[in-house]
């Protein structure tokens, strides 16, 4: 079975099982080469591409639950893959069989933290949402720096601490007792005062990055209504209309923008 599912998500367009020698970079090394938050255009072309890949892949009940910048390959095209499934799974979704330890840790949502192993595609969204946040500003999302209790402080300081009322079920997961008494709890932000460079790339920017950063799961938003955002808006129409094969950059007018050098955001 997993053979056969690596086998037929080869073909897609944003779905790399084994790594193409014609790849230029990944999405970490990318965002080295130019610090400090990428170009606004480019984040909104590389989100799409990288939530079409995803949702190809949810659609087939196919988690991937590693996502992160070093495994986003681009092209010198502009076009975004994804790549490295070692964690990934064909599974019936929502599953109640992972480990917690499946996403690294400054990727890993919430629920996963706090000892969750009931979870779905919204495993990778919260993924996404991380990217999104760092595409824009420069510098990693919830960059946690010792264990999964400093992890969840790095995320409850902006998103808040969840309660019964936030999250219908958080008091039952095993970890959030815990962490509420050795780190106290904390009030929710705007995710716009938290992330300056985020609230700069409009308000479509930050209502998107609220919606896949939700700290319940079932909250989270899924790839393929993400797709249907107004933070995308801008683009083509007929980009959502596209066969799965064929890549965006096929589109007429539809390509990267020059990036800038910024100063990276303290």
């Amino acid at each position: 079975m997993r053979e056969l599912f690596d086998y037929q998500l080869v073909f897609y367009k944003h779905v790399l099982i084994i790594f193409s020698l014609v790849q230029d970079t990944d999405l970490s090394q990318y965002m080295e080469r130019h610090p400090g938050g990428l170009n606004h255009h480019n984040v909104r072309l590389y989100m799409f591409q990288l939530l079409r890949g995803l949702s190809y892949c949810h659609r087939r009940r196919v988690l991937h639950r590693d996502v992160k910048p070093q495994n986003l390959l681009i092209s010198s095209h502009g076009e975004l893959k994804l790549a490295d499934f070692g964690l990934a799974r064909a599974k019936s979704v929502p599953s109640h069989t992972y480990s917690h330890e499946v996403v690294t840790l400054w990727y890993r949502p919430p629920d996963v933290l706090l000892g969750s192993t009931e979870y779905s595609t919204s495993l990778d969204m919260w993924g996404v949402g991380c990217i999104f946040v760092e595409m824009l500003c420069g510098v990693p999302t919830f960059p946690g720096v010792r264990d999964t209790h400093d992890q969840l402080d790095k995320i409850f300081k902006v998103v808040g601490t969840p309660t019964e009322e936030s999250w219908s079920g958080v008091s039952r997961l095993p970890g959030l007792r815990s962490h509420v008494s050795r780190w106290g709890t904390s009030p929710a932000r705007a995710l716009g005062a938290a992330f300056p460079r985020l609230r700069d790339a409009g308000r479509d920017a930050e209502r998107l990055a609220a919606a896949l950063l939700q700290p319940d799961p079932s909250r989270r938003l899924p790839a393929l209504r993400a797709l249907h955002h107004a933070y995308f808006a801008s683009l083509p129409p007929r980009l959502r209309d596209l066969p799965d094969e064929v890549s965006i950059f096929t589109v007429e007018g539809v390509c990267l923008h020059p990036e800038t050098r910024h100063a990276t955001i303290k």
